[in-house]
């Protein structure tokens, strides 16, 4: 061994003996050990291993966004950033060979921080130095390395092609290692369905260590990692996905109605045109309680109707005349721009920001408390549901809720239910994301206590038998795991919710390819029995 791999086994364990892991201080030794033994050499550990004596260390582990109501009283004594596969079936190795857990992470906006937190000793495998992005315009494909970020992938489809595009989610600091593996919905998705069914391949490596292609590792498997949550089955290293042909100019337009503009009308309507018109156009729609525009110091209910229309503003005043007149949309209200112009638009940006904040990973830097939950609708709500939902508004702080509702039909009906691990196909109108937020720790209990009465209100408004939930917003209020190691009866309850009747094929598949649960959190899929 190296005198700088001994140097940096002796002051990890000066570290530990200092702190709180002293009982597990012989496992991370030997891990570490193990690793100096494998593919790195000095130079590349030191940029590749982070204990907590390095300044890298909590900055790495707190990036990206970070929900402060999440917490434990382990955290990872090692982070692993690998420059390439062999350093990831090397920590692998020494993980599984000295019992200590993984958890991946490419983005790391888990709603439940499974990919960062753990009661149990762990290392987390931190994608994001694996963020190549490949892309061929003349097969229309990309290959894309699961630690980039959606910015990324956008920025450099467009530095290639004006008319080409890839169809994900809004946010341009996730990365698409999660993303994909969840389903991965857009503002482009009932043209062209979700990011999950738009790949053609992945590189995956599996619990043996080995890596796989869509041709070795058998369609089984490749049907469980798009939308079934890939960190059950292995660590996707890449995906290959196909571009989707766009015009060089889309429609946007966002139109905000308040209570007094009759908004209680028009979202009620909008449930009945949402899933229904041209599959060219996405109407999503952003409920949230502030001030009134028209009497100072009163609240009122505020429904913004955000839209991308995947052609010009002509076409978009056209169909928006047809299926929503009542809306009353003006060509002044609409704008065109390029696609990518549009990614930095719908996350809030101004007009004419750069395209290179598409390329900051840390943009959102978020710091704060919040819990967020999903629900699918297959029934209008109705004129007093609706109410309802505006009382529950005037019970918690103003711009402190939101409700994002986004609709369906289209492009995603065309997948039947069991085509892809995610189920929520025809039949759904929209989706509701829910979110509370709020600043202090003290107020913790009452914004959640908030959440879930709003939950509890809306479960006679929603899809039933099961409950439906969107996995990408993961939610460990339906149910967790033990340590990573539950029954197939316990998982059911929240599997179900996620993945409906696929649920039993993912586990399935989980039983053949990673008997012993070598990956699990929280809400993996677990094997039939864990040997």
């Amino acid at each position: 061994m190296t005198t700088f791999n001994k140097l940096t086994i002796f002051l990890f364990l000066s570290i530990c003996l200092s702190s709180s892991c002293v009982a597990s201080a012989s496992s991370h030794d030997h891990f570490l050990e193990c690793l100096s033994h494998k593919t790195m050499s000095s130079s590349s550990m030191s940029q590749v291993i982070h204990t907590p004596k390095n300044s890298s260390y909590s900055t790495i582990l707190n990036s990206f966004e970070s929900n402060l109501r999440i917490s434990s009283d382990v955290n990872p004594s090692i982070i692993i950033t690998p420059l390439d596969e062999t350093q990831i079936q090397a920590a692998m190795h020494c993980s599984k060979k000295h019992g200590l857990q993984i958890r991946i992470r490419s983005g790391g906006h888990d709603y439940e921080g499974l990919s960062y937190i753990s009661e149990t000793p762990f290392v987390i495998i931190d994608l994001r130095n694996l963020r190549s992005i490949s892309i061929d315009i003349e097969s229309k494909t990309a290959w894309i390395q699961a630690g980039a970020t959606l910015g990324e992938v956008y920025y450099r489809i467009a530095e290639k092609s004006k008319t080409l595009a890839f169809v994900g989610g809004v946010c341009p600091t996730v990365g698409v290692g999660g993303h994909f593996t969840g389903g991965g919905y857009g503002m482009m998705s009932r043209k062209f369905g979700l990011a999950a069914d738009n790949i053609i391949d992945a590189k995956l490596i599996d619990a043996n260590g080995r890596i796989q292609y869509r041709e070795s590792m058998g369609e089984d498997l490749f049907w469980a990692i798009r939308g079934g949550g890939g960190t059950s089955f292995g660590l996707i290293i890449s995906w290959k996905v196909k571009l989707l042909d766009i015009p060089e100019k889309v429609a946007v337009f966002n139109v905000t109605r308040t209570l007094e503009q009759n908004a209680t009308q028009l979202v009620y309507k909008w449930q009945h045109i949402a899933d229904k018109v041209d599959d060219n156009l996405l109407l999503r729609l952003f409920l949230r309680s502030s001030e009134s525009p028209f009497q100072r110091g009163q609240r009122t209910v505020h429904a913004s109707f955000t839209t991308m229309f995947v052609g010009g503003v002509d076409e978009l005043l056209h169909e928006m005349q047809k299926s929503f007149p009542e809306l009353g949309l003006a060509k002044e209200d609409c704008i065109e721009m390029s696609w990518i112009e549009s990614i930095p638009y719908f996350f809030g940006f101004p007009r004419g920001t750069s395209l290179d904040v598409l390329l900051n990973r840390n943009i959102t830097d978020k710091k704060g408390y919040f819990k967020r939950k999903s629900d699918y609708v297959r029934h209008p709500i109705s004129i007093n549901g609706l109410k309802g939902i505006w009382k529950l508004f005037d019970q918690i702080g103003e711009n402190s809720a939101e409700l994002i509702i986004s609709p369906y039909g289209g492009k995603l009906n065309d997948f039947s239910e069991s085509e892809t691990p995610f189920p929520h196909r025809a039949g759904n109108i929209f989706s509701i994301h829910y979110e509370v937020i709020w600043e202090k720790k003290e107020s913790s209990k009452k914004h959640i206590a908030w959440i879930q009465k709003l939950y509890g209100y809306m479960a006679k408004y929603v899809s039933n038998s099961p409950r439906a939930a969107y996995f990408n917003y993961r939610d460990l209020d339906l149910g967790v795991n033990n340590k990573g190691n539950t029954s197939y009866t316990q998982a059911k309850i929240w599997g179900e919710k996620y993945f409906k009747n696929n649920f039993d094929r993912l586990v399935q598949v989980k039983t053949k390819v990673d008997p012993t649960n070598f990956f699990r959190n929280e809400q993996s899929i677990p094997p039939l029995m864990v040997i």
